[in-house]
């Protein structure tokens, strides 16, 4: 009455061995990367902003980070910046920052990676300081 199925499953068609996986440890490289040159790009819009020793510090620090997880290979860079100040622009920046290495701070924890969960946790601290200065 019915005429077998003469095909395999796609379910089954797939050999594990045709293409590449990534550990758990290499995907949380990669995100927390993504998070830390994401927070790179928020620094340098805001050194150009309000320049500052402090910030200098931390984007040295953050793409030294971020070359470390890429295997050495360093992060691109923004050449030119916004240079209209104003102070919307640069408290939403600093919120923007602060959300992102909230996100680098939990990567970095469930990664076990003391030194970029201590970047990302005085990063948060620096961007609520700063954000409380814009606001007052």
């Amino acid at each position: 009455m019915y005429e077998p199925i003469r095909t395999k499953s796609v379910h089954t068609m797939a050999d594990p061995g045709d293409f590449p996986h990534r550990s758990r440890e290499e995907e949380l490289d990669i995100q927390l990367a993504g998070h830390l040159a994401a927070l790179l790009a928020v620094t340098d819009e805001l050194r150009a902003l309000t320049p500052g020793a402090d910030l200098d510090a931390a984007a040295a620090r953050l793409a030294d980070e971020v070359a470390r997880l890429r295997g050495g290979l360093p992060p691109v860079r923004a050449a030119g910046v916004a240079t209209a100040i104003h102070e919307p622009h640069v408290s939403a920046l600093h919120q923007r920052a602060h959300a992102l290495a909230g996100r680098a701070l939990v990567v970095a924890a469930s990664r076990a990676d003391t030194r970029a969960a201590i970047l990302a946790a005085e990063r948060v601290d620096a961007h609520v300081a700063a954000g409380q200065l814009t606001a007052a």
